[in-house]
């Protein structure tokens, strides 16, 4: 149900951040409510409904890909400036890391992304870098592809149905190599094949007791 996995060097003891990472229909903004308030954190949500950019995007990857990636980091950027200087313990959907090595790189390497424009954003994220908060625990929802086209398409959102499912398997494989490598924080691994947070309310304590035992609190 459960892999810990700590690749990181030992970080400041500050409010406490955890950032929750996982492909389009883990269940990230249901995992974040509901483990942000048996925790009490403050919970910071990816904004998907109302994104003037996402709908274009996915009718044509090629034409909106750069204007929806800035998108993303501008409001991740900000949600770190808010992470850091609250004061508070905060729980984040999605992190910042994502947005970079998944979603732009993808778009990139597949052609969806103009080279200049892929060199502009990039060097926009590594001026970000220095004022980023690392997260003192990443929480990796893992999961098979067939689960998460599951969920992609119990949601019903139109605009990600429509997609062909190469897509989601594309993104699929780069999360699986990305997560390997990612050393910013620890990281927790919780198998959404396993863990059940909406139907098994004892999923969402055990969890918890989890984080509480990683984190000390």
């Amino acid at each position: 149900m459960f892999k810990f996995v700590d690749k990181s060097s030992k970080h400041l003891n500050r409010d406490l951040f955890i950032t929750v990472a996982g492909n389009v229909g883990a269940g990230k903004s249901t995992f974040t409510k509901l483990i942000g308030e048996e925790l009490g954190f403050e919970t910071h949500y990816e904004q998907v409904d109302g994104n003037p950019y996402l709908q274009d995007f996915y009718s044509n990857q090629a034409k909106w890909g750069f204007h929806l990636q800035l998108c993303f980091l501008s409001e991740r950027f900000r949600q770190q400036k808010n992470i850091a200087n609250n004061g508070l313990n905060n729980i984040q959907d999605r992190s910042i890391y994502e947005d970079v090595e998944i979603f732009a790189r993808s778009l990139y390497d597949n052609k969806k992304m103009a080279k200049r424009d892929y060199i502009t954003y990039r060097d926009l994220f590594n001026d970000m870098v220095p004022y980023l908060r690392k997260p003192s625990l990443m929480i990796y929802l893992d999961g098979s592809i067939d689960t998460i086209i599951s969920r992609i398409n119990l949601r019903g959102r139109d605009m990600e149905k429509s997609v062909d499912i190469s897509y989601w398997k594309n993104l699929h494989c780069r999360y699986e190599d990305w997560i390997e490598e990612y050393n910013e924080s620890p990281v927790l691994y919780v198998n959404i094949n396993k863990v059940d947070l909406v139907n098994n309310p004892e999923d969402v304590k055990s969890v918890c007791d989890k984080i509480r035992s990683i984190l000390s609190i």
